[in-house]
């Protein structure tokens, strides 16, 4: 007997055939739209960061950006709902601009701000100051841009 499984409509939506150079432009405006050119630059970074590592948590997954943005739990902007409550700003609602595609294409093609080291984190802590470590002790602070901390691994995140 055949089982079909009926899906979603976000795993409908999950797999559409955008490509990873336009997830990571939606993603971008979506994550980072409002921050300027290198808050979006290292948001892009984190994501292709995320893409090469090869050991910890991330190491694991499908290197490929649709597996990094679709990992559980990652990032706000991939979430059909916040709270239980639809959340109106997600991937599928962005509609990038040429910047939001540029930056895409300079972060796939392997370029990286040079201040972010290999950040794999990012996060807004609606406060003037980042905490010392994220999160946990897997990430340490490393710099601040615009209104996202970032932190790149410690050696704690290898057993992740």
């Amino acid at each position: 007997m055949l089982m079909i499984h009926a899906l979603s409509e976000w795993e409908v939506k999950r797999t559409v055939a955008f490509s990873d150079r336009e997830l990571l432009a939606r993603l971008i405006q979506c994550e980072a739209g409002g921050e300027g050119d290198d808050g979006m630059r290292a948001v892009a970074c984190v994501v292709m960061n995320r893409v090469q590592i090869t050991y910890g948590e991330y190491g694991r997954l499908e290197s490929t950006v649709r597996a990094v943005v679709f990992q559980p739990g990652q990032f706000v902007c991939a979430r059909e709902s916040v709270g239980g409550q639809y959340n109106s700003q997600n991937i599928y609602n962005m509609r990038p601009e040429q910047m939001q595609y540029d930056i895409a294409d300079w972060a796939i093609a392997g370029n990286r701000l040079t201040n972010l080291g290999f950040a794999l984190w990012f996060f807004n802590p609606f406060s003037p100051s980042c905490r010392q470590y994220f999160p946990s002790n897997v990430g340490h602070f490393v710099i601040r841009i615009g209104d996202h901390c970032f932190y790149n691994p410690t050696e704690a995140y290898a057993d992740t």
